[in-house]
């Protein structure tokens, strides 16, 4: 399977810089039996009574520190994980070497100490709290510095861990979820920390060939049977459908914790009983893209991204959202 065919061209005006005023007042493109234009807010519209919808709750840490080399050089930082007492880190600067010196302020620096996977090792000279000295890891696209940090998380978002945010949640309001819970909904929550693995591109042609990177995730028993006893599922995001194809055995969510590097593409056959996928609309070429595809179809999915861009959606992270059902369940 080739990745060149999953591109599409996006006019750069579309890639959505900000987010809306209010969380819920973006669009929201249904696509069930045809493709129809409404907000979000209308959202418990499609909602019936024994549904469950199923949200991530993970919070995106303030991962990005900005810091200088002695000579003066500006340099960006992105923590990716912990290895013992040290970070795995994306640096961007120029000549970043092992062994070389980053300030970051009068009391914190730290050190280049090593490679590995393509990324860097570095060890600071004191413990670090990334709420104090980073910022939001916002995605490159955005060229817009976010003013209301809390913006890019959801707001039930709780678990710390994540280095992007799991986007199709970012949309929900307090207000908009009770109204779900009041048409007899139940929301159930899971963890899946975002990593490098879902952002990260496919670089080989053949789609087959990309290995995902592991990304924690958990489910536990009280949201598993939340889930097990749904009339209709609605998975909030490409991390929910991930972690419930991670959590599943003969049909059913088990509760349990762990990582996971579950690539789905088309072809894939799922096996819990996801009947809708509210997402996003996503980078081409991309493994969220190819997830929604092997969901929904490829030739569905680029229809209904011809006329998202046709009605002037906003795209990516802070875009607007599609909730997609599932016509053909097949399950494994």
């Amino acid at each position: 399977m080739k990745l060149s065919d999953f591109d599409y061209h996006l006019p750069k005006h579309l890639i959505a810089q900000s987010p809306v005023e209010q969380r819920d007042n973006s669009k929201l493109m249904i696509v069930d039996g045809g493709i129809r234009h409404k907000m979000f807010y209308n959202l418990p519209d499609y909602l019936e009574s024994g549904d469950v919808v199923v949200l991530n709750d993970s919070m995106v840490v303030p991962a990005r520190i900005i810091g200088k080399k002695e000579t003066g050089g500006r340099v960006e930082v992105l923590i990716i994980k912990n290895i013992d007492k040290n970070y795995e880190c994306l640096i961007k600067g120029k000549n970043i070497r092992t062994g070389m010196k980053i300030i970051f302020s009068d009391e914190i620096s730290g050190m280049v100490v090593g490679r590995t996977n393509h990324r860097f090792i570095m060890a600071f000279n004191e413990e670090i709290n990334l709420h104090n000295i980073g910022e939001m890891p916002t995605p490159p696209y955005i060229k817009e510095k976010l003013l209301d940090q809390k913006r890019y998380n959801t707001i039930y978002a709780k678990s710390k861990g994540s280095i992007a945010a799991p986007t199709a949640g970012l949309h929900f309001t307090k207000n908009l979820i009770e109204k779900i819970k009041d048409k007899g909904v139940e929301i159930a929550y899971i963890t899946l920390h975002v990593g490098a693995g879902t952002f990260l591109p496919i670089k080989q042609e053949k789609i087959e060939e990309h290995k995902m990177e592991e990304e924690y995730f958990r489910i536990d028993e009280e949201n598993a049977e939340i889930i097990n006893n749904a009339k209709r599922v609605v998975a909030v995001g490409t991390t929910v459908v991930r972690a419930l194809e991670s959590n599943c055995v003969n049909g059913e969510i088990v509760s349990k914790e762990g990582m996971t590097g579950l690539f789905i593409y088309p072809g894939y056959k799922f096996k819990s009983k996801i009947n809708y996928l509210l997402t996003n609309f996503h980078l081409p070429k991309s493994t969220l893209l190819l997830l929604v595809c092997a969901f929904a179809g490829k030739e569905r999915t680029f229809k209904a991204y011809k006329n998202a861009i046709e009605n002037n959606y906003g795209f990516y992270s802070f875009g607007d959202a599609m909730m997609i059902k599932k016509e053909s369940i097949i399950y494994a």
